[in-house]
């Protein structure tokens, strides 16, 4: 029986005092036993915590108390042993580097589909307006290689930071169609959508991102496993590690 609890969550918001809420959610994470990585940045949290069932879910309920983190919701998933080796609560300049300024989700978000309704897109083979759906990848080459939607488009970038030209230079074959952006747990899509659709392309995020996907509808168009960036390596569409993890 699987026994440590898994959460990943992230949440554009104002974080002003990053630098005393550090240390903060560092003791409190110490005290529950809880091992993983926080990073906090001016737009937002991302969490990726790993422990006991109630701890983990414990912390998560004090963390909402704060009202910027109220709207955090965390995907779940189970491991026999901990996959994380200490708990580390970082400061960044973006919980996911872009390097645009100007994508701001925590003014505004890009329009989202959840994985149910995509998953009747994608059996129908197309939106409910009729339009071509383009899946696009917004991972890095490696991590696709571990799996990806069916006929996703992936443009085999190294770093995030290198999404914004490979969109301006393939723009011409996103135009016209809808276009769902997905990434691991949605940080990333999210972003994507919005610099996608500030340049006139109709782009959605996928709600929840693939592990979203995987927890609401399973491996139908999906091809492999997603790649998580701890000792479980990769998770397949049951959300179970491909790794053995050593205890």
């Amino acid at each position: 029986m699987k026994t440590v609890l898994n959460i990943s969550a992230y949440l554009f918001t104002q974080i002003t005092d990053r630098e005393q809420l550090r240390p903060v959610l560092r003791a409190r994470a110490d005290a529950a036993g809880l091992k993983g990585t926080i990073l906090l940045a001016e737009e937002g949290i991302n969490v990726f915590l790993a422990g006991d069932a109630d701890a983990v879910r414990g912390f998560v309920d004090e963390l909402r108390e704060d009202p910027r983190f109220a709207a955090l919701t965390a995907k779940e998933s189970w491991s026999d042993a901990q996959p994380f080796r200490k708990m580390l609560v970082k400061l960044k300049r973006e919980i996911i580097r872009m390097d645009h300024p100007t994508i701001r989700p925590i003014e505004e978000r890009a329009p989202a589909v959840a994985p149910r309704t995509l998953k009747r897109w994608l059996d129908q083979g197309h939106d409910d307006d009729g339009r071509d759906v383009v899946m696009l990848d917004t991972r890095n080459a490696f991590e696709v290689d571990y799996g990806t939607f069916e006929g996703a488009v992936d443009w085999r970038i190294e770093r995030f930071t290198h999404f914004p030209d490979a969109a301006s230079t393939n723009r011409e074959a996103l135009e016209g169609k809808t276009v769902v952006s997905f990434c691991t747990g949605g940080i990333r899509c999210e972003k994507a959508a919005i610099y996608l659709r500030e340049d006139g392309i109709n782009a959605l995020q996928l709600d929840g991102g693939i592990l979203g996907y995987f927890e609401q509808v399973g491996h139908d168009h999906y091809d492999g496993d997603c790649f998580v960036f701890d000792e479980r390596e990769a998770l397949a569409p049951d959300l179970t590690p491909r790794a053995n993890i050593a205890s």
